[in-house]
């Protein structure tokens, strides 16, 4: 077990998420990555399945053009999963900004990502 495997089994899911996300705030997905395992599986709910680091580098590459705009309302942790709610901004392929709320229940197991379910709805109007 290396140092950053050490770290990050010490931290909460919470902190551990966090952390990860930061990098995807600044572009860098393949740092993100390393906080996943080799076999993570994300679905998102209605739309896709990813299975695998290879199939969510490349779904980041496709919607991730630029570094996504990204809060969190809520977060509950509770033993290897961590439910986070919020709101995040993604520009489609012609450069316009989508805004959607989300809940994503992220797996975790020895530090690690091991699985996302994703709830994604388009914000269609501003209350």
């Amino acid at each position: 077990m290396n140092n950053q495997t050490k770290n990050q089994s010490k931290m909460s899911h919470a902190e551990l998420l966090h952390e990860a996300n930061e990098f995807v705030k600044k572009g860098q997905y393949e740092d993100f990555l390393a906080y996943c395992t080799e076999d993570t599986r994300w679905v998102f709910i209605g739309e896709r399945i990813l299975s695998g680091k290879e199939e969510v580098r490349d779904y980041m590459k496709e919607f991730y053009r630029e570094p996504p705009v990204f809060s969190v309302d809520t977060t509950v942790e509770d033993g290897r999963f961590l439910a986070v709610t919020g709101e995040i901004t993604l520009k489609d392929q012609n450069g316009v900004a989508c805004h959607y709320d989300y809940c994503d229940v992220w797996q975790f197991e020895d530090g690690k990502i091991v699985a996302l379910k994703a709830y994604v709805v388009e914000k269609r109007f501003n209350p």
